[in-house]
């Protein structure tokens, strides 16, 4: 990850996009806060500098989930986006274009895990079967677009 380089993102509809530089450090937390706000065992975000974050296309909403820290979230598909503290500002991995540029170095609140997370990818693999519809996505592209949601696609 090279610090001044430019990285995209946005939420799962498209009615939030960022632009972001000077990232830090990629980490998971498993607070109890996280999990509930993610709706998933942990959240990764990567720290990010005020200064060097561009919101291009709307805003996150907000929600103070406690008296330090505010999370931010798309208010039309619910996608969890931003983590902010009195130390600044983290961005949720899966929101970025590219996340596996992101991989997480530190784990916080570890003690918070759930019990079972240690050993959760030693468990058995199952395939996508030939007998399954395939998904057809009507989430915002992994890149920044002119306009969303193009006017032929449902809900436009």
């Amino acid at each position: 990850m090279n610090e001044a380089q430019s990285y995209s993102g946005g939420c799962q509809c498209g009615a939030v996009r960022f632009r972001a530089s000077h990232l830090g450090r990629p980490s998971i937390c498993h607070c109890r806060m996280c999990q509930k706000a993610f709706g998933g065992f942990f959240a990764a975000f990567v720290t990010a500098d005020i200064a060097h974050l561009q919101w291009t296309r709307g805003k996150p909403k907000l929600y103070r989930s406690s008296a330090n820290f505010l999370r931010g979230f798309c208010e039309h598909c619910g996608t969890p986006l931003t983590y902010q503290h009195k130390g600044g500002i983290e961005l949720a991995i899966g929101a970025f274009d590219e996340p596996a540029l992101f991989e997480p170095q530190v784990q916080v609140n570890h003690e918070c895990r759930l019990p079972w997370i240690e050993t959760l990818f030693e468990k058995p693999v199952i395939p996508h079967g030939p007998d399954e519809e395939p998904v057809v996505s009507w989430q915002h592209p992994d890149h920044d677009t002119e306009q969303w949601p193009p006017e032929d696609e449902p809900g436009a």
